[in-house]
């Protein structure tokens, strides 16, 4: 590119920064663009990939030509460092976006062995008689707070129990549990 031509570039791109030209752009697109798609192809770049880096390159030309400063580089230089710097943005985002095949997060659990099924049932029909054994004012309330999910307030306000009877009765239930289930040899969380 000889010193004419930069001068040329530049005066377009002063034109597109100051006046919004819209010939003036489509002058520096025509050339451009296609010399920014193939410089994007040599880098391992596919061709649509490279297209739509060439128009965000390009709309950073249309919106920010003031930054643009001749005296510091041509507009060559300038385009074609926009393009380097999206390309490896892009390839960035590309390497984060793919999953490590081998996190272990992202393995299935292993299938419990037989004998955990066995001691896993065995503790279920352990829990489910105990929880039979409660009053059934508790046992309801039990119902309400942890297969249904509701809260302390909304177990008050659906049963028109007071709240502090609801949670002393909850207290009461899960004591009679801890209990019943220490009987049988399961510890509680507590």
């Amino acid at each position: 590119m000889d010193g004419d031509e930069r001068r040329q570039f530049a005066l377009l791109a002063d034109a597109v920064a100051k006046n919004r030209d819209k010939a003036a752009f489509a002058q520096l697109f025509t050339f451009f663009a296609p010399r920014l798609k193939s410089f994007l192809m040599r880098q391992s770049m596919s061709a649509m990939e490279a297209e739509e880096l060439v128009q965000e390159v390009m709309v950073v030309l249309w919106n920010k030509a003031h930054l643009y400063d001749p005296a510091k580089s041509s507009l060559s230089t300038w385009l074609f460092r926009i393009a380097r710097n999206r390309r490896i943005d892009a390839a960035r985002r590309k390497r984060a976006a793919k999953l490590d095949e081998h996190d272990m997060a992202l393995q299935p659990t292993a299938p419990p062995a037989p004998d955990e099924v066995v001691d896993m049932t065995d503790r279920e029909d352990v829990v489910q008689r105990a929880i039979k054994k409660l009053p059934q004012e508790q046992l309801h309330l039990v119902q309400l707070a942890f297969f249904l999910g509701r809260s302390h307030s909304e177990i008050a306000a659906e049963t028109g129990l007071p709240l502090g009877t609801v949670k002393s009765r909850l207290r009461l239930a899960f004591g009679k549990l801890r209990t019943l289930l220490g009987e049988q040899g399961i510890e509680s969380a507590s």
